[in-house]
């Protein structure tokens, strides 16, 4: 089971990670195509999209994970194929009719809510996609359940590749940002396709031959424990999409015009990549949080909390200050367009606010581990609710960056709010001296980077990417010498870089090589 389980999140990493910069290129090439006004539109749309599909799948995929693994497990294949098909079922009726309601709502949102004309088109096409997309988390929840995540990681490329493949061809042809959100469709129907035929010919061609006896009163009932077990997934979503999707971009669109939205769009992506660090560190802390609780261990569990802090700070403080450091030329260097580089500032309160819902998504692992799933749920429930108070105070005043300022400040409260409480529910307290060596290392490669010019970055094409990955280059050897320099580097580092050294393939040697040398300096 342990090596089913490794080698299962080891895809999902892999796919997760792929799927991420899947949606990095998506952006960066719609920025580039659309312009600022026509990706401020598009950033509109894709929120509504997010929302939509969250209510729409009534958090069904979650759900028929969990039933179709469970009764898998019992050998109950009835169940699996009633689960199933009810599902599906309730995914499709759901995807229906709010695809009917989107369609309807459209011109109100857009005119009325907005006063964005030029956004009925594109929130009428998101009316396209839900069908789809329910289906697809159908297949990729079922294939779940039965460990089939090479199936979820294809289903995914089939979307990320045509996606991205026909919105270009559709922006190109001439069909604006309608053309990005038709590509968006285009990529779940080829993906619902791959997704049936994966299930057709795996756990489908296996559940061929079962008759299903339920009546409907049965699989109402059925229905209602999958909503019922669903419901906090669709809250949970609903929330962090609010607090970096909807509410920011929202709010700027209701009280400015559709560029700004495009300067604000371009920031958050570039704000969110440290997620994918603590997205990694939380898949892994909260089965081991649970195996600590469940040998009654408290020094484990310790050392799993305060590691799982420990290296998210590690890695996401240096990235965060960095990004801070260098917003305006990041933007210039993903965007190419010199006017995207006005949602610098917007970037550079975003990147600290990342660094702070970063700790709060290892917290929220954390605390799932032990036994309370529906803490993170609720702090992140009212976080949202504040941040949609805040950004409607803050984004008349300053704008974008009142949008940032609110998001930043949210994130900060939900993140102190479910350490605190993670932290006395573990009965952990954390080793601060730890985190102050990471502090310091960081402060003096920020130090280094403040002496470099940023006309540097902002030449010509190649060289300022060339001149970037120097920079790059430059501030890792520095942090890693003022991390050696103060301390930061333990023996436990050294152990985990061995471990990961016998995953870098034909590279071994020189990792290996390289963690002899740090060995020397740990402590």
């Amino acid at each position: 089971m342990s090596s089913k389980i490794m080698r299962s999140s080891a895809i999902m990493l892999i796919g997760a990670f792929v799927f991420r910069i899947g949606g990095y290129l998506y952006r960066f090439t719609t920025a580039f195509l659309l312009g600022p006004v026509g990706f401020g539109i598009l950033n509109l749309a894709i929120p509504l999209q997010g929302i939509l599909i969250t209510i729409a799948s009534g958090g069904m995929p979650p759900a028929i994970a969990k039933y179709v693994s469970e009764y898998s497990a019992k050998d109950d294949q009835v169940m699996v194929k009633q689960v199933i098909h009810t599902s599906m079922k309730l995914v499709i009726i759901l995807g229906l009719i709010f695809s009917v309601a989107i369609f309807l709502l459209a011109e109100p949102l857009a005119i009325g809510l907005f006063h964005k004309p030029e956004a009925v088109l594109p929130f009428q096409m998101v009316a396209l996609i839900t069908p789809f997309s329910v289906l697809v988390g159908a297949f990729r929840g079922t294939f779940q359940g039965v460990f089939q995540m090479g199936n979820i990681v294809i289903t995914k490329a089939f979307e990320q590749v045509f996606m991205i493949i026909s919105a270009i061809i559709l922006i190109l042809l001439g069909f604006y940002v309608a053309g990005a959100i038709i590509g968006t469709a285009i990529g779940f129907v080829f993906s619902a396709m791959a997704g049936y035929y994966l299930y057709k010919r795996g756990i489908g061609k296996k559940l061929k031959n079962i008759n299903l006896t339920f009546t409907t009163k049965e699989e109402l009932a059925l229905a209602k424990v999958l909503l019922i077990f669903a419901f906090p997934v669709v809250i949970t979503g609903l929330a962090e999409l609010a607090l970096f999707d909807f509410v920011g971009n929202f709010v700027v669109g209701i009280y400015m015009a559709s560029q700004y939205i495009g300067y604000y769009g371009a920031a958050t992506p570039i704000a969110r990549l440290p997620l994918i660090i603590s997205m990694a560190v939380a898949t892994a802390v909260l089965p081991a949080t649970a195996e600590a609780i469940g040998l009654e261990n408290k020094d484990l569990l310790k050392n799993y909390v305060n590691q799982s802090y420990r290296y998210v700070a590690l890695l996401v403080l240096p990235m965060s200050l960095g990004t801070m450091i260098f917003a305006a030329p990041i933007m210039k260097l993903l965007y190419i367009l010199p006017a995207y580089m006005n949602g610098a500032s917007a970037l550079q309160i975003l990147a600290a606010g990342m660094l702070f819902f970063t700790i709060y998504t290892v917290s929220s692992s954390i605390a799932q581990g032990l036994g309370k799933p529906y803490l993170p749920m609720i702090i992140l429930g009212f976080g949202s609710l504040f941040d949609v108070a805040l950004s409607l105070y803050l984004v008349p005043i300053y704008g974008i960056n009142g949008a940032a300022i609110a998001t930043t400040i949210t994130a900060f409260v939900i993140m102190v709010s479910i350490v605190w409480k993670t932290l006395q529910i573990a009965d952990v307290k954390l080793e601060f001296m730890d985190f102050g060596r990471i502090l310091v290392a960081t402060g003096i490669m920020g130090t280094i980077l403040l002496l470099i010019p940023h006309s540097l970055l902002i030449i010509s094409i190649p060289y300022n990417y060339m001149v970037f990955f120097l920079v790059i280059l430059l501030a890792a050897i520095v942090y890693l010498i003022a991390l050696i320099l103060v301390g930061g580097l333990k023996n436990s580092d050294i152990r985990a870089l061995h471990k990961l050294s016998y995953k870098a393939g034909p590279l071994k040697p020189t990792v290996d090589k390289l963690v002899s040398l740090l060995e020397r300096f740990a402590r």
